[in-house]
């Protein structure tokens, strides 16, 4: 429902530079950088696609992930944060999961697709 407001919020570069102040503003206060974690690090794992997704990582990936992960449940329990200098900069918090999720998500898309079909005989 909501898809074709966000490909035309998306598509609007005027808007879209009109909000990149606070959306970095908001990355900021979210504060999973200061913690060395990675956009993608915060996504729920419970759902299918998700866990899917994680599974067709690379090893080292996932290593890295987990690593990430335990680092900032310890520093959460310790009411501690990274200093400055290992906080996750910007241009490292790429979005290394959502091209995963999207082939899972477009597999299943095809695969409800195949399923849905009917057989017409002649």
């Amino acid at each position: 429902m909501l898809e074709p407001i966000a490909r035309a919020v998306q598509k609007n570069t005027a808007f879209r530079a009109l909000c990149r102040p606070f959306a970095n503003t908001w990355v900021n206060l979210s504060g999973y950088r200061r913690l060395g974690l990675r956009y993608d690090d915060l996504l729920r794992e419970e759902m299918p696609i998700i866990q899917e997704a994680i599974a067709r990582l690379n090893r080292d990936e996932t290593d890295a992930r987990v690593y990430r992960q335990k680092r900032a449940f310890q520093l959460s329990l310790s009411h501690q944060e990274l200093p400055r200098s290992a906080w996750t900069k910007p241009e490292d918090d790429y979005k290394y999961l959502q091209p995963l999720i999207e082939d899972v998500r477009l597999e299943q898309a095809e695969r409800d697709a195949f399923n849905s079909m009917t057989v017409v005989r002649k």
